[in-house]
């Protein structure tokens, strides 16, 4: 059995060097092939210079998010998605400090509106994870290669034993791809879920504005015995509460941007762990098939060649773990004291909203997959809790103005008092003099 599905040339002479070029064309041949089976243009895989192909995400997240059924936008759904919109900031102007964001685009999109309106705010958010990792293989590459190169015959006869110069080689080329595939599967799949632009509490559009997605909206209504107009009103005051947070507070932005960047700077991937874990996979008969791209794929996604987590990435997934809370619980606290007893059903819909997250949230299946972040809805909670006692104690403008200085970490969202006073400024400075 040839490892990774190649036959290394076309001599039987067993010690002539391996064409190397020839084998990464025929790899890229065979999973291009494997795109095409999905209906997906995969023109340009394995070779693109981009560390996450835009063309391949997009591609891949629009056949996701058509193959869900995407409704066109009529006149009536522009029609109730403003008045929901207009309501909402009316609401809000007395629920949070900040003021309302300036509206410049569509106020409603179907499924692969949405994609496209996203599409570079995902980009952006994302490619860091692809730089790491290629920077994480360019780093081993020339070791690699030259442990390569002193191997007369890297199969050997009979012998499983993987070479680490092709693994790190087949990486560096496919990487991004993979990285873009898993990434437009989950935006195509969440195209299905999401009821606006900023539904997973992420900067995805410059200029943040509110938008729904009236179908989304829709199904997420199925079964409630809520009026329609008061579950569109509740998703259009999170829409526009997020929308001012982040159209207000720029730096936020970065602050979520430098996370990612730092955990994918952090990549560190040893070669050696997971030549074993390759070869432990081909010999357990679990189903990895090297001969077929689609199954090496699947054993990146499940993790057979996943990187060794850093105290430095930890350290950035609990920022970002920290900052996604905090955003999630503030929207919460501001929505509910806009809706006032506006809404009658206002604690039906936000118990709704918390049982899905917690439940079949397609935001926590990404971030999982993608930076192994899990978002506990108990720290959502412990921080809706927290913004609510610092208006209590303070006031609205008091609670906006955290926003604007260090965030409280988790150990903080339990003891807002202490947090409020620490940030307090003694009226006499001498003593700390």
């Amino acid at each position: 059995m040839t490892p990774f599905g190649f036959t290394p040339g076309n001599s039987d002479d067993s010690n002539e060097p391996v064409d190397f070029a020839a084998m990464m064309q025929q790899m890229q041949q065979q999973i291009q092939e494997q795109f095409s089976k999905l209906g997906i243009n995969a023109t340009g895989f394995g070779g693109s210079t981009e560390a996450l192909p835009k063309n391949l995400v997009r591609d891949t997240a629009k056949k996701f998010a058509t193959a869900q059924g995407s409704a066109p936008i009529g006149a009536n759904d522009v029609s109730d998605v403003e008045q929901a919109i207009s309501i909402a900031e009316l609401w809000l102007n007395d629920a949070t400090f900040f003021p309302q964001s300036p509206n410049s685009g569509s106020v409603a999109l179907a499924r692969t509106d949405w994609v496209d309106t996203t599409l570079a705010g995902w980009q952006t958010t994302v490619e860091p994870l692809a730089i790491g990792l290629s920077s994480a293989i360019g780093e081993l590459l020339n070791q690699a290669q030259g442990e390569a190169d002193q191997q007369e015959n890297p199969f050997g006869q009979g012998n499983m034993q993987i070479p680490i110069g092709m693994i790190s080689a087949l990486l560096n080329s496919f990487i991004g791809s993979l990285v873009a595939t898993q990434l437009g599967q989950a935006i195509g799949g969440l195209a299905g879920k999401v009821t606006g632009a900023h539904d997973v509490g992420l900067p995805l559009i410059d200029g943040a504005y509110p938008t729904l997605v009236p179908q989304n909206i829709k199904e997420w209504a199925t079964d409630l015995d809520i009026p329609m107009e008061e579950i569109r009103i509740f998703h259009a005051l999170r829409e526009a509460a997020i929308a001012r947070l982040f159209a207000h507070n720029p730096w936020l932005v970065s602050y979520i941007r430098t996370a990612i960047t730092d955990y994918g700077k952090g990549i560190n991937i040893d070669m050696e762990a997971i030549q074993e874990q390759a070869q432990q996979a081909l010999e357990s008969g679990n189903g990895f098939d090297p001969s077929n791209p689609e199954s090496f794929t699947i054993a990146l996604n499940d993790g057979i060649f996943t990187p060794q987590e850093t105290p430095a990435q930890r350290a950035a997934l609990t920022k970002l773990e920290t900052a996604l809370a905090l955003i999630d619980g503030w929207s919460e606290e501001v929505v509910t004291l806009a809706a006032g007893d506006r809404l009658p059903n206002i604690g039906a819909l936000q118990e709704t909203l918390r049982r899905r997250r917690a439940t079949s949230a397609p935001a926590q299946q990404l971030f999982s997959s993608l930076f192994g972040l899990q978002v506990s809805p108990r720290l959502a909670r412990e921080a809706s809790a927290f913004w609510k006692q610092v208006r209590e104690l303070k006031d609205v403008e008091a609670r906006d103005r955290v926003w604007s200085g260090i965030l409280p970490t988790a150990d903080d969202l339990l003891t807002p008092e202490s947090f409020m006073k620490s940030l307090e400024v003694p009226d006499d400075l001498s003593g700390l003099l």
